[in-house]
């Protein structure tokens, strides 16, 4: 796997041509706001989701399928002609679905969706993945080893919808072993909403049962900015990346919170002032990415 220097990455993004791109659950939340992001850069969009928007989209250049990430036949139709795939479509949580169809849905979705990209040609792909690949927010007990967390932690997974996360990375790694020239991001994303204020009503309270989640966040507009940075980014292979806001919901300062909830876990960066507990590093420096645009 190969990390090129951001103004090699740049010359190439500054001569990269409009492209056509799939997206999965395209009228979910992330995906719609990935659909918007895309032609906003000048790109062609295929839209795919189980159901069809309620209103046409006034932009000529996106076009809607609708189709089910199970039925992979369907997939491969609905990607012909694409150069990029970006695979939102999932359960994005546990609780509202049996634990078989949280699992089986998304392991078979990301198989399926990047199985038939390969198939069609399509060699850049983006799936989302979670914070939970590793296991935290939905265990009975999260297991830290250290903070901040990036992406050499171990994973202690025990429950479907984390599971089925980490599964569906192990799946892009079979792929790029297989395919010398593949390139997939798994963006692990972390409570994606529209404002930090939202956030703050979902985890802006210092209790055990919040500690789990470490008071963390990505904002809809930069998870979107970070799978279509993920697309043009010149590394080959499968590559995993943490994409979350640079701050906690909380006021109280990071150390502090470290202290008060996971007392002696080792500090291996920075976490002064109310620094977040996740490190989005590799995505700033392999991708060219940044949660806040200023």
């Amino acid at each position: 796997m190969t990390d090129i220097d951001n103004t090699a990455a740049e010359a190439e993004g500054a001569t990269k041509p409009p492209r056509t791109i799939a997206v999965t659950g395209a009228t979910g939340r992330i995906g719609s706001a990935i659909v918007e992001e895309a032609l906003r850069r000048g790109h062609h969009v295929v839209a795919i989701d189980r159901v069809a928007p309620k209103e046409p989209h006034p932009n000529p250049h996106l076009r809607f399928v609708v189709a089910d990430v199970a039925d992979y036949d369907a997939l491969v139709e609905a990607f012909r002609g694409c150069q990029d795939l970006v695979h939102m479509a999932a359960i994005p949580a546990p609780g509202r679905h049996a634990d078989h169809v949280i699992h089986n849905n998304n392991v078979v979705g990301s198989y399926n969706a990047m199985r038939a990209a390969v198939e069609v040609g399509i060699f850049r792909i983006v799936q989302a993945s979670s914070v939970n690949a590793i296991g935290l927010s939905f265990s009975r007990e999260p297991h830290f080893e250290y903070f901040p967390i990036d992406e050499l932690h171990p994973t202690s997974v025990e429950e479907p919808y984390s599971l089925s996360k980490w599964i569906c990375e192990q799946q892009a790694d079979s792929f790029a072993r297989r395919h010398e020239n593949i390139r997939i991001a798994s963006m692990r994303f972390h409570l994606v909403v529209d404002d930090r204020a939202r956030a703050v009503e979902f985890y802006g309270e210092a209790t055990a049962e919040k500690a789990k989640h470490l008071w963390a966040y990505t904002l809809t507009s930069a998870a979107a900015r970070a799978c279509l940075d993920a697309l043009d980014a010149p590394f080959t292979g499968h590559e995993v990346f943490y994409i979350a806001a640079p701050d906690t919901v909380m006021d109280i300062p990071t150390l502090e919170l470290a202290e008060r909830f996971f007392p002696g876990l080792p500090i291996h960066g920075d976490l002064s002032g109310t620094r977040s507990f996740f490190s989005s590093a590799k995505a700033e420096r392999m991708l060219g990415w940044r949660h806040d645009l200023t």
